[in-house]
């Protein structure tokens, strides 16, 4: 099983996505995709993310191990995320990874490892304090770059539509207002599932 973390930015994926792999009891693996965009201040290499340049990511997919690609024209230019296939225990039944993706990047797991392995967990927030996170979360960094900020919130209006949400077949959503309800239901549902 691949459990994926997605939602808006500043909905708290990040948080989540720690304490749920910590939790013994679920026995969650971290499955860490690429990018090629700047470590940001307090990021770990490995652990938020594989940290690579393009050229590093053009030999990963002639060796035909990405598995989806997603690329983003930011204000800083084009910053690219992609999954790698480069863990042979995925496909066991007794496995199960947890990641943090996008929409598209959910729908193209789904495509390439089936419908039956990938199972999305879709956190949501309210905008208000979205905005206010991501502000904050900017606030922290060397070169703060709030346009970005403003590019991301408003690429999020669209990529997570409802009518996107609704084709991909997302119908069990996680709110995040109380962090630890948020935690326990989606506990509770990666235990019954």
């Amino acid at each position: 099983m691949i459990y994926v973390i997605m939602g808006k930015s500043a909905t708290g994926k990040d948080t989540i996505f720690d304490i749920l792999t910590h939790n013994e009891e679920l026995g969650l693996t971290r499955l860490v995709i690429y990018t090629t965009r700047p470590i940001r201040t307090g990021e770990i290499e490995g652990h938020q993310y594989h940290f690579v340049d393009e050229a590093r990511m053009e030999s990963l997919d002639k060796a035909g191990l990405i598995v989806e690609h997603r690329q983003y024209d930011t204000v800083h230019g084009i910053w690219h995320y992609f999954t790698v296939d480069d863990n042979e225990d995925i496909r066991k039944k007794e496995s199960r990874y947890a990641m943090i993706g996008t929409l598209e990047a959910y729908e193209k797991l789904k495509d390439y490892y089936g419908g039956e392995l990938v199972v999305p967990i879709y956190i949501e927030t309210d905008d208000h304090d979205r905005l206010c996170r991501a502000i904050n979360r900017e606030k922290e960094q060397a070169s703060p770059n709030y346009a970005e900020v403003c590019r991301r919130y408003l690429a999020d209006e669209e990529d997570f539509s409802e009518d996107k949400l609704v084709c991909a077949g997302i119908d069990r959503r996680y709110r995040n207002n109380v962090l630890q309800e948020c935690i326990d239901n989606i506990c509770n549902d990666i235990k019954k599932h």
